[in-house]
């Protein structure tokens, strides 16, 4: 998606987490005793810290700020390396740790299965990161921090995030998101009623193919495909991502929606979560 001119004037940044990631593309997802041969592989940096924040990038045509944390190791180097040619701007917070990885296997009809290797390193609040720079932000996004850090984060003028932060920590943090966006499909992403004593202001749960709900508003429909489906992975962020900028530049929350469904269509017909679709 090229980027949008109504949201160039933005000030984003994304808190979160980092998996260098294997895509492989193979005919049926793997079961047991199979020996399958991949059809297409590419590796990159990816789980949903990233991919929100190149997909802002992408809509607002200008660097965004991404805190995280990676291992020092040479996967994390990589990994750097890798976002911010994808247009971040890297505030990390290194661990003596191996940066996560994980494997994406995706069949022919564009479903996707995950398995992450090693823990999620996440920024936190003790980490010597700009945390005061966040307060300057139009909009902020958390896929993974500790409750300090997501205390910093409230000081943006907008705050969103994915249940996957974990219900308890937002609970601890005390903090109230304006937008908490996740899948209604997947049991990571759940958020039982009265769960949360201070719950979100809109409350997004997508169900790809057949849209989603939102509270307040109602179901809303998905984005119509150009193309086959190729791969699901990432198509959630990018929709969060899409949300996020439209709520940050002040749109209504079904025009903010409308823009994230366009981003999750775009996502789902092409390969990995940052190619463009052919």
């Amino acid at each position: 998606m090229a980027p949008d001119s109504a949201l160039a004037a933005l000030n984003l940044a994304v808190v979160g987490h980092v998996e260098w990631v294997s895509f492989v593309a193979v005919e049926q997802l793997p079961v047991a005793g199979s020996i399958d041969r991949a059809t297409a592989f590419l590796e990159e940096p990816a789980g949903g810290g990233a991919v929100v924040a190149v997909q802002l990038a992408r809509l607002s045509g200008k660097r965004v700020r991404f805190f995280t944390s990676l291992g020092r190791d040479a996967t994390g180097e990589r990994s750097a390396e890798r976002l911010t040619e994808l247009g971040l701007d890297l505030e990390v917070a290194w661990r003596d740790a191996p940066t996560r990885r994980g494997v994406s296997f995706v069949d022919r009809a564009g479903d996707r299965s995950i398995t992450v290797i090693g823990e999620r390193l996440a920024p936190l609040a003790r980490d010597p990161l700009p945390w005061a720079d966040l307060a300057g932000c139009d909009g902020v996004f958390v896929t993974a921090a500790d409750a300090a850090a997501l205390q910093q984060c409230r000081r943006a003028r907008l705050l969103g995030a994915t249940p996957r932060v974990g219900l308890p920590l937002l609970e601890a943090s005390g903090v109230s998101c304006d937008a908490l966006i996740g899948s209604a499909l997947d049991p990571g992403e759940q958020v039982p009623a009265g769960f949360l004593s201070r719950p979100p202001q809109l409350r997004i749960a997508t169900e790809g193919a057949a849209g989603g709900w939102s509270e307040p508003g109602g179901r809303f429909a998905a984005q119509a495909l150009v193309a086959p489906p190729v791969d699901s992975y990432g198509c959630g962020d990018s929709f969060a991502a899409g949300v996020m900028a439209g709520l940050a530049a002040g749109w209504t929350a079904a025009a903010a929606i409308n823009l994230g469904a366009r981003c999750g269509a775009e996502c789902a017909v092409a390969f990995g979560p940052y190619a463009r679709p052919n």
